[in-house]
């Protein structure tokens, strides 16, 4: 079993508390991305996990065994490094095999480990190549092997994907998602690219300064979001806000004002309480989710400052107000063009709605 249990974790270096008291349970299997921005403990509390970083304060358990003190070797974990650090001296073949070599394993062993790596990664016509004959997907795939052969209870990925072109990324995310499936094991995986987050994750940990904002699917939090940083992190492009006022809070829903455009009203189904006539809220909407003019239930009226085209869709950057712009997403829009003004539909059934603190009204 290689469930991973963390219990009010914290991380000190001296006064200043960078992890503020984290609760996760991992299941075995399970594929989790620590997603955030940069600065917000993601690399920190993966560090902690793997023994890297001392843990200041709560409870790591990994198969049900306490790890606080616990050393890195025995942790029945395999790390992957954003640098492959392979030894340029050694083939593919050598560098995979020689944590095994150096920990006395059988060479028959080794062997074995070794062949069974390359045949799920397909490295096998490049086993006698040293790096620098190899490209930078290749030294990665090579970088994972090294982790493959350990046979570990748990693969942590630091952002493993980070130092490659877009397109390696693209064909990387897919080898680690085959990867998963092929060998079931807990990944514990560390990215600030919410696609990568998106595509790759059974689970998905939104972390920000240090605390974790939410967890729960990938698509889960795409439809239900707690707060206006994770609906503005989750998704891509990212939601937009406008300002509103609410004007009315009264059987089940509460109607709102935009500020921008006052004459622009939606009803959002919530709770009455949750708001009262004058408050300060913020309305979400996702790019995609507006609509043509007149298939909504609000008709908003843009001026297009830069218009996008890139065949199957466009995305059009738009002024609600000098103070307010916003992204519209539509397939519909391909005639769009800079210093048009362009309406467009908005639904209250796929807008969302905060209260002045970015917590969601529900």
């Amino acid at each position: 079993m290689a469930d991973v249990r963390l219990t009010d974790i914290r991380k000190r270096f001296g006064s200043l508390e960078i992890i503020k008291g984290v609760d996760l349970s991992i299941t075995t299997g399970e594929f989790v991305v620590f997603v955030g921005p940069s600065g917000c403990g993601k690399s920190t509390l993966l560090r902690m996990i793997a023994g890297l970083e001392d843990i200041s304060s709560g409870e790591l358990t990994i198969g049900g065994t306490v790890m606080n003190d616990v050393d890195p070797s025995k942790r029945g974990i395999a790390m992957v490094f954003q640098s492959y650090a392979l030894y340029p001296h050694m083939t593919v073949r050598e560098n995979m095999g020689f944590a095994l070599k150096f920990a006395g394993m059988a060479k028959e062993e080794i062997e074995r480990r070794v062949n069974d790596a390359a045949r799920i990664l397909e490295l096998g016509p490049l086993m006698e190549r040293k790096p620098k004959a190899l490209s930078g997907g290749q030294r990665q795939r090579v970088a994972i092997g090294r982790a493959i052969v350990r046979n570990p209870d748990v693969f942590l990925f630091d952002e493993p994907l980070s130092n490659l072109d877009a397109e390696l990324r693209v064909h990387m995310r897919v080898e680690i998602a085959k990867l998963h499936k092929a060998l079931k094991s807990t990944i514990i995986y560390v990215t600030h690219d919410q696609v990568e987050a998106m595509t790759l994750a059974d689970k998905i940990v939104v972390l920000r300064a240090g605390i974790v904002e939410q967890v729960g699917a990938p698509l889960d939090l795409y439809d239900d979001p707690n707060n206006t940083f994770v609906a503005g992190f989750i998704g891509s492009p990212r939601m937009n806000f406008l300002n509103a006022r609410v004007i009315s809070s009264e059987a089940g829903y509460i109607t709102v004002a935009l500020a921008s455009q006052p004459d622009v009203k939606l009803s959002l189904s919530a709770q009455s309480s949750a708001a009262k006539p004058g408050d300060e809220v913020s309305l979400g909407v996702r790019p995609e989710h507006f609509r043509p003019a007149g298939q909504g239930d609000a008709d908003l009226v843009l001026d297009v400052d830069v218009a996008e085209h890139l065949g199957n869709t466009s995305y059009v950057y738009a002024n609600v107000s000098p103070d307010e712009r916003i992204i519209v997403e539509h397939e519909g829009f391909r005639s769009a063009d800079s210093r048009d003004r362009l309406t467009v539909g908005v639904s209250a059934g796929s807008s969302f709605l905060f209260d002045s603190a970015g917590v969601r009204i529900r």
